[in-house]
């Protein structure tokens, strides 16, 4: 019988492990038999380690099996997104409802902030009511109906990742590919999807620094979705700069709705969204290509209708029915907000993305450890993007927090993230990489 002092001690001594062991570590993190202590030191030794593609793909099929593996009786295709995690990455608040628009249906199991990066999860809680905890009876009835919902995972859907997830953001362990991968996957193919696009971040601001660590992470969850009987396609994008303007929960949401109306359309947000929407709806059948499809989810969004939808869903979800037309009135708001320049005259040459998520952090906008409380309404807004043109009259940034002294050392912080020259940067493609099965 496996225990977990031998499968932990086997991986770090860099031994492979059978899907037996792998199999009982799974049903220990879901089941309590193995610690918090013990998924931290198994999660260090995977990172160090390494896993084969036959035990990756063992811990993925055993951390899904944990749960219930949803089926769905529905007239469209069952469709889902997944991101490796940013700064400033709202797309999922934008792409759900859109794809909805578009005839699929998209059960989105989200998840919280790791690290530097922001959740899906902790953006939505900041709008008021919302309810990421839907038991499966209500994640049937919202997606059936609304044909779009953004939920947590509940402890009947991949518990075991749940708890091996909240163990990597507290122990250094994040950015473990064979982790991420299994992670992601134990998830979706537990909701029971019929395609699933990735969009792997590169960068500065991304777990993945460069290139071919990106390509990795997107050849190996194309390959493990595909390997269990769900189409995938993968975008590496760039994360060497915020997607959007903003980053920090209630503002991320605020920049969505934005988008959503038509009112501020953040050009990074929308060209990745809608990327990732024609894949989508190419892998699920309403489209013939992804260039057709990104020409349905443009329309979804253009015409007001992916905002509309996305207000069902929320209303459906328990929050306010007017949010849409509302969400300023309804969002929390800081109280202390402070404008970040630079004595000199430039444009931005290099951003340090991860520090500017790091500082978020800091505000209270994220978790240093397991359990800390997030203040839904700090954040950094108004970010000037790689070749802006900045100046002691043109911020970086605006910081929103509620302490004084909290708020000039993340102005501190942003202010020593940016790079600044006489000349623009040559500018980078958005999407670096497109990886089909």
């Amino acid at each position: 019988m496996p225990d977990a002092r031998t499968i932990i001690a086997a991986k770090r001594d860099g031994r492979a492990l059978d899907a037996a062991q792998l199999d009982w570590f799974a049903q220990g993190l879901a089941d309590g038999r193995v610690s918090d202590a013990q998924a931290a030191a198994f999660a260090m030794a995977v990172l160090l380690n390494g896993m084969t593609g036959a035990e990756r793909a063992a811990l993925t099929r055993a951390m899904r099996d944990t749960g219930d593996v949803l089926a769905w009786d529905l007239p469209g295709p069952v469709l889902d997104k997944h991101s490796t995690g940013g700064v400033g990455d709202a797309v999922s608040l934008v792409l759900a409802p859109a794809l909805a628009v578009c005839g699929a249906y998209v059960p989105m199991i989200s998840g919280r902030g790791l690290g530097h990066t922001g959740g899906t999860l902790d953006k939505l809680e900041a709008i008021p009511g919302y309810r990421t905890d839907l038991d499966e009876a209500r994640l049937r009835r919202v997606v059936a109906e609304t044909g779009c919902a953004i939920t947590g995972a509940t402890g009947e859907i991949a518990p075991a990742d749940r708890r091996l997830y909240a163990v990597r953001d507290v122990s250094g362990t994040v950015e473990s590919l064979d982790l991420i991968t299994a992670s992601i996957l134990s998830k979706k193919l537990a909701a029971g999807l019929d395609a699933l696009v990735l969009d792997v971040k590169c960068g500065s601001g991304a777990f993945m620094k460069d290139a071919a660590t990106a390509h990795a992470l997107a050849e190996s969850l194309v390959a493990g979705a595909d390997a269990a009987g769900c189409r995938a396609a993968a975008l590496v994008t760039d994360m060497n700069e915020p997607l959007a303007r903003s980053a920090g929960n209630a503002l991320e949401v605020a920049n969505a709705v934005a988008l959503l109306r038509g009112e501020e359309v953040d050009a990074r947000l929308w060209d990745v969204t809608v990327a990732l929407g024609g894949e989508a709806l190419a892998l699920g059948g309403l489209a013939a290509d992804p260039a057709e499809g990104a020409h349905r989810l443009a329309e979804a969004l253009q015409s007001g209708r992916a905002a509309e939808r996305f207000g069902t869903m929320v209303a459906a979800q328990g929050g306010p029915a007017d949010f849409v037309e509302n969400s300023r009135r309804h969002l929390p708001r800081a109280p202390v907000v402070e404008e970040v320049t630079q004595p000199g005259r430039g444009f931005v040459s290099e951003i340090d993305t991860a520090a500017l998520g790091r500082a978020v952090v800091a505000l209270g906008g994220g978790r240093r450890v397991q359990g800390d409380p997030i203040d839904p309404a700090v954040g950094l807004d108004d970010l000037a993007g790689l070749g802006a043109l900045v100046d002691p009259q043109t911020p970086l940034a605006l910081v929103h927090g509620t302490d004084p002294d909290a708020v000039a050392a993340a102005a501190g912080a942003v202010r020593a993230a940016y790079g600044i020259s006489d000349v623009p940067p040559d500018p980078a493609p958005l999407i670096r990489e497109r990886v089909r099965g």
